[in-house]
């Protein structure tokens, strides 16, 4: 081993700098992993208990430090949940639906999931798949139109768009290539 930090499940440092904590002194410990894991990258609440569980922190001593470093800011599902919904509507093309789910995935509250998912407007969200359709559209040529419908209308599936909206989306692209679109307002 070469030492280097592994994340997210730590590096050998790490954990002898974990060991080398006071046994007797749990809040410590879980304070160290919490700031540890904090440092690379912004975690839920419930990523942050998960961690703390999985290193046999007492979880009245887990909830106390959680508790303290949500009072101070270092830990805010709220904001999270905003970053994320940016970060990945921004870089990937995640729709709502799909944005809600991973934030479920990570503990995050109903509530703030749909505050946060609430950020992208339905026009937004429909810009974007026309994005991502116009950037698959090229290498979709040369197939026959179902055929271009099914793989453009099941990326924007995959993504968590609408069947409705991925259709009209898709329709109107292979429309604007004059591509013959009769027969295409069905669901497939």
């Amino acid at each position: 081993m070469t030492g280097r930090t592994e994340w997210p499940g730590g590096s050998l440092e790490s954990s002898r700098a974990e060991k080398e904590l006071s046994p007797q002194d749990p809040a410590e410990r879980a304070r160290a992993i919490c700031l540890r894991l904090l440092t690379g990258t912004p975690r839920t609440r419930k990523q942050l208990a998960d961690a703390l569980r999985k290193r046999e922190i007492p979880d009245e001593v887990a909830e106390e430090v959680l508790s303290r470093f949500e009072d101070v800011g270092l830990i805010d599902d709220a904001a999270f949940a905003g970053a994320w919904v940016e970060s990945r509507h921004h870089g990937r093309g995640l729709a709502r639906r799909a944005l809600a789910r991973e934030l479920r995935t990570k503990g995050v509250e109903p509530t703030l999931i749909q505050e946060a998912v609430e950020q992208l407007d339905s026009e937004r969200e429909e810009a974007t798949a026309r994005e991502l359709v116009a950037r698959k559209l090229r290498a979709t040529r040369g197939l026959d139109r179902d055929r271009r419908l099914r793989r453009l209308a099941g990326m924007l599936a995959r993504k968590g768009y609408p069947e409705g909206m991925a259709l009209r989306v898709v329709r109107q692209a292979l429309e604007a290539e004059g591509e013959d679109t009769d027969g295409l307002d069905e669901p497939f």
